[in-house]
Parts: structure tokens; C-alpha cells; sequence
């Protein structure tokens, strides 16, 4: 645990070092003081004077809610493809003649090696997207004065996102010792795939006749990780604070990754360097 712990912090000051936390954050600081500016023309005298006392409070919980997700969603949405993009190298860069050969001439395993190069990693684009969450909470809370934690919650779906997109840009990467073939697959499947089998499930499922096809697409539906059912649905009741209610798409997701996470383990013990 110490040694995961140890590659944990080596991966934390790779990412200082190399300037993407520092990036990252210089682009959180922008959209923060936006946000600001933009919170700030808000008259809410006018906005909550249309209502009945009595109604305030509830109508106060929705606006709040609904801005807070307003301002997060595009924007978590893209960070999370600057996300992929800058962490993708990682392992690569690791595994490059000189680093992994002192790597591996420490008092550690391959498995701890490479499941702390990942934690290290996830968490931290964890921090800053929980540090864009809390800033955008924060500042939306002080205007309007009504304060729920339960937003805070979304930096935890955002992150469960991509440390499954992550767990395949990790197999390619032990594979290939190049961030490209991850990386692209894990934008098919963000961009492309997943938002379009959860139309084909919600919407187009009844419009295809072939039992064949149906059949082929309900598999791939649950193969394939549900990031836009993630930071869709789920992601609308937890700003609205109604938890979640349907587990079936983080189920299904958590499997994608630990398979992808174990295979990816399994290689890396198995490669001649």
C-alpha cells in the first residue's frame, strides 16, 4: 500500500512538473471569474418577486439547481476531453527506455507500479474538477443564499467518468506505449458511442424491426460504458439533490473498468522491458 501510495505522489509531481495542473487550473480560475461576472449582473429581487413567499424557498432550490447544472455540464463535459488529452501520456512517458528501467530497479511490484500511476492520475483530475465544482457551488451559494452540498457530488460522477475512459487509454497504453490509440477510442466511445446507444435505447429501439440487430445493440448498449447516461441523467438529479435512483449504468461501468484495469495489470507483468 506505502508503494502505491509512494507512485501516488510521483504521479501528483510528474503533473506539477510537467505543467498540466498548473493549466488546468489557470483555466478553472477563467471560468470561475466568469462565472462571477456573470452571476453577478443577476438581479434576484426581480427574479424571486413574481412568486409567493411560500414558494420561494422551493422555486430558490430549482433556480440554483438548474444554473449550477447550466454553468457544470458543458463544462465538465469539455474538461473531461482536456482531461483525456493531457493525461494520456502518462503511461506512455512511463514506459519509455531510462524511466521504467529505474522504475522497476525499485522495491516494487509491476501491479502496484502501474494501479498508482493510475490512481495518481484520477486523482489528480479529481482535484480539479473538484476544485471547478466547488468554485462554481460557492459562488452561485453566496448570491442566492441557499447552500446545498449534495452539488458537491457531482465532481464524484465526473471523475467515476473518466477513470473508466482512463482504465481503456491505460490497456492501449501498456499495449502500444503510445497515448493515440487510447485516446482516440476513449473520444469515440465518450462522443459517439455511448450518446448514441442511449438514444437507440431511450428513442430508436422501436423503430428496428430485426430482432438480430436489436439484439446486437441491447449487448453493445451494456458493453460499452454509459458515460452519457452518466453525465446526463445522473448527473441532472444529483444537482437537483435527488441522489441516484438507477444504478444499472454505474454498475455496468464499474465492470468495464476493472476489466480493462485487470487485463491492463496482467500485460504489464507479462512485458520484457
Amino acid at each position: 500500500m506505502n508503494n502505491i501510495l509512494t507512485i501516488v505522489k510521483f504521479t501528483l509531481a510528474e503533473a506539477l512538473a510537467r505543467k498540466v495542473f498548473l493549466f488546468f487550473a489557470a483555466i478553472t480560475l477563467l471560468v470561475l471569474l466568469g462565472t462571477l461576472l456573470v452571476i453577478g449582473l443577476v438581479d434576484l429581487e426581480t427574479l424571486m418577486g413574481i412568486t409567493k413567499a411560500t414558494e420561494q424557498k422551493q422555486l430558490m432550490g430549482e433556480i440554483v439547481s438548474s444554473i449550477e447544472l447550466l454553468i457544470v455540464n458543458p463544462l465538465a463535459n469539455l474538461g473531461l476531453l482536456l482531461a483525456i488529452f493531457s493525461s494520456a501520456s502518462f503511461i506512455p512517458v512511463m514506459l519509455e527506455k531510462g524511466n521504467i528501467d529505474l522504475l522497476l530497479s525499485k522495491p516494487i511490484s509491476r501491479t502496484q507500479l502501474l494501479i498508482g500511476k493510475y490512481c495518481g492520475v484520477v486523482l489528480f483530475v479529481f482535484l480539479n474538477i473538484l476544485l471547478f465544482v466547488f468554485g462554481i457551488w460557492l459562488i452561485i451559494s453566496i448570491k442566492f443564499g441557499y447552500w446545498d452540498a449534495s452539488f458537491l457530488t457531482l465532481s464524484l460522477i465526473i471523475t467515476y467518468t473518466f477513470a473508466i475512459l482512463y482504465a481503456l487509454i491505460l490497456f492501449f497504453g501498456v499495449i502500444t506505449k503510445s497515448s493515440i490509440p487510447g485516446m482516440m477510442l476513449a473520444y469515440l466511445i465518450f462522443l459517439i458511442l455511448s450518446p448514441l446507444l442511449l438514444l437507440y435505447k431511450d428513442k430508436l429501439n422501436e423503430f428496428i424491426s430485426s430482432e438480430i440487430i436489436k439484439t446486437f445493440l441491447d449487448g453493445l448498449y451494456f458493453i460499452i460504458p454509459q458515460t452519457a447516461e452518466l453525465m446526463g441523467s445522473i448527473m441532472i438529479d444529483l444537482a437537483a439533490g435527488k441522489g441516484i435512483t438507477n444504478f444499472q449504468s454505474i454498475l455496468t461501468s464499474l465492470l468495464f473498468l476493472i476489466i480493462f484495469l485487470v487485463f491492463s495489470v496482467l500485460l504489464f507483468k507479462r512485458k520484457d522491458f
